[in-house]
């Protein structure tokens, strides 16, 4: 059963405040990914704890970086239920399902993943760093 929206409405608020698009539907996931050229950092928002103490503070931090996505979106999983599907059969490669996650993909293709078992023991600047990383290595 999906949370109260009004509820996890804080947890949406902490992407899109840094300019991270949702993507509520799978054509809105068609849509920008699809025809995306450059770099997409995509987001699997969660409710859970390693999402609101890990994952959203650490891509914070990255996206403060100097080299960053041309473009960053998200999904909210066990929310964007429809979105969050197709991102992860279209777009990820037959990875596991992870919530929260972070993908970033360069031309359409999956160049770095960042799964739950990769943000749920690490603290938000370690992740931070591995975003960094990243961004350096394919964005710039």
């Amino acid at each position: 059963m999906p949370f109260d929206p009004h509820m996890i409405q804080p947890f949406r608020d902490e992407l899109t405040e840094i300019g991270i698009k949702e993507l509520h539907s799978a054509s809105d996931v068609e849509n920008e990914l699809r025809s995306a050229t450059g770099t997409t950092l995509v987001v699997i928002n969660s409710v859970c704890g390693c999402a609101a103490g890990k994952a959203r503070p650490g891509i914070r931090i990255a996206l403060e970086h100097a080299v960053t996505p041309d473009k960053s979106v998200s999904v909210f999983a066990g929310q964007d239920k429809e979105a969050t599907e197709y991102l992860r059969q279209h777009f990820l490669n037959g990875l596991p399902p992870s919530s929260p996650a972070v993908a970033l993909f360069k031309n359409n293709d999956l160049v770095h993943f960042i799964p739950r078992h990769r943000i749920e023991n690490r603290l938000a600047n370690e992740i931070a760093t591995d975003l960094i990383q990243a961004f350096d290595a394919h964005c710039a």
